[in-house]
Formats: structure tokens, C-alpha cells, sequence
């Protein structure tokens, strides 16, 4: 039975509770980094209302502070986010919206983890409704966060706000890790990209904001042929079962 509008709207609040006190720490270490890189309180606020890009705004606050300049860090939160692509259309595929202007706010909800909570969903409850309730929690809960870590960095000791830079590195292994403990080729992949953008800089003496553009690129050109789900066989693996099949015939 589908719900009412209202209804739906709520129950996309609820549904993304879990999502809005996972928010909270991260949106909080991330104002941190941003003033402690030297951004004022307006701008970093700012940022997380018109970007809402968890990981690539945490990026280019480290760009930031490492001297980066506009372009490189632009291009390089644009690759990060390329996935968003293919994720918005598999969004907009499973939720019926017609109307241009919800089109545009619904695809804020194109967050990792506003996307798990729509596909994961019931088609039938994948209403317009229900997705602008999983974006005003999600969204509520980034851009507050964010407003309370630029208290807290006014509060805090300098050297206990600067120990917060290690968040960028939790929260890529946070992303990372859980894949690469399936995939052997993912692991390999992640390592070889590493070791790509160690080369640049540390041999090439390239700057530091293109050899992650680079070796970014370089990383996924590569996963692109080589990595593949653990459950999906090889092709050797379908020829022989295919093979076997036919000698059963």
C-alpha cells in the first residue's frame, strides 16, 4: 500500500537517523581542518552548504593548506566524485521524478551513503518523498556538524585541533578497507596507486596536488581492467564450467 507524501517524507527522515550521527563526527573534524588551514568560519560553512562532499571537501582542505592552487584542486575533487555519475543515474532510474527543480534537489541526496539507503530501499517506498527526507536529514546533519566544529576549533587547544588531521587518512581507510579485505586485485590496485603517487613526488618532484590527480587516474585506468567483484568468475573459470555443461549434453 503506498504511503501518503507526508508519510513518505518522514520515513525517509527515519531511515537516515543512522546516517545523521555517522555525519556529525566527521562534518565536526572536518571544520577543524578547514579553519585550522587557515579558512574562516563563514567560508567553511559555506563550503559544506554548496559542496555537501564529505570526502572531497576533507581533500581539499589538505590541498589547501599544502598550497594547491584552485584548478588542481577542482580537478581533483572532480575525479573523486566522477563515481556520483553512474550513481545519481541508477538513483534517478529507481525514483520516478518528473519535475526538473526536485530533480536538482534530489540529487544532493547522491551522497555514498544517501545512494545505499535508496537502492537498498523498496521500489514501491522509493518515492520523491521519501528521498527529500533522507536529504534533509543527511544534509541537516553535515552542514550543523560542520557549524559545531568551527565552535569546537575556537575552543579547543591548538594542538589538540591540529591532531585532527589525521581523520583524512582514517576516513579513506574507513572507505578502503572493507573492499580491499574481499579483493586481492583491489588491494593490489590501491597499493600500486599508492606507490604511483610516492614516485611522483618523491622522485619526479612533482607537486603534490597533481600527483594525486595523477596517480589517481593512472589507479583507476588500471582497476578499470584488472579488478572485478570476488563473486564474479574468471573467464577461464565460465569456459570450463561452460565446457562441462556441454559435455553433460
Amino acid at each position: 500500500m503506498a504511503r501518503s507524501a507526508l508519510k513518505s517524507y518522514i520515513y525517509g527522515i527515519r531511515k537516515a537517523v543512522p546516517v545523521f550521527f555517522g555525519f556529525l563526527p566527521v562534518a565536526i573534524t572536518f571544520a577543524i581542518l578547514a579553519t585550522s588551514a587557515g579558512m574562516s568560519g563563514m567560508e567553511t560553512a559555506a563550503m559544506s552548504v554548496f559542496v555537501f562532499a564529505g570526502a572531497s571537501q576533507i581533500m581539499a582542505v589538505q590541498m589547501i593548506s599544502a598550497g594547491a592552487g584552485a584548478f588542481s584542486i577542482i580537478l581533483a575533487t572532480f575525479v573523486l566524485n566522477l563515481r556520483h555519475l553512474i550513481m545519481s543515474t541508477c538513483v534517478f532510474r529507481r525514483v520516478k521524478i518528473k519535475n526538473f527543480f526536485l530533480k536538482l534537489i534530489s540529487a544532493l541526496s547522491v551522497t555514498d551513503e544517501g545512494f545505499a539507503l535508496i537502492t537498498t530501499e523498496d521500489e514501491e517506498n522509493c518515492t520523491p518523498p521519501f528521498v527529500l527526507g533522507v536529504i534533509t536529514l543527511t544534509y541537516l546533519s553535515w552542514v550543523c556538524g560542520t557549524v559545531v566544529g568551527v565552535v569546537a576549533s575556537n575552543i579547543l587547544p591548538k594542538i589538540i585541533a591540529d591532531s585532527f588531521g589525521i581523520a583524512l587518512y582514517a576516513l579513506f581507510l574507513a572507505l578502503i578497507v572493507p573492499d580491499v579485505k574481499r579483493n586481492a586485485r583491489l588491494f593490489v590496485t590501491v597499493i600500486l596507486t599508492a606507490l604511483i603517487n610516492s614516485v611522483l613526488i618523491y622522485l619526479v618532484k612533482l607537486d603534490s596536488s597533481w600527483s594525486i590527480i595523477i596517480s589517481t587516474l593512472v589507479g583507476a585506468a588500471i582497476g578499470t581492467f584488472v579488478v572485478k567483484d570476488e563473486d564474479e568468475p574468471d573467464s577461464t573459470e565460465e569456459q570450463t564450467a561452460e565446457g562441462q555443461e556441454v559435455a553433460e549434453l
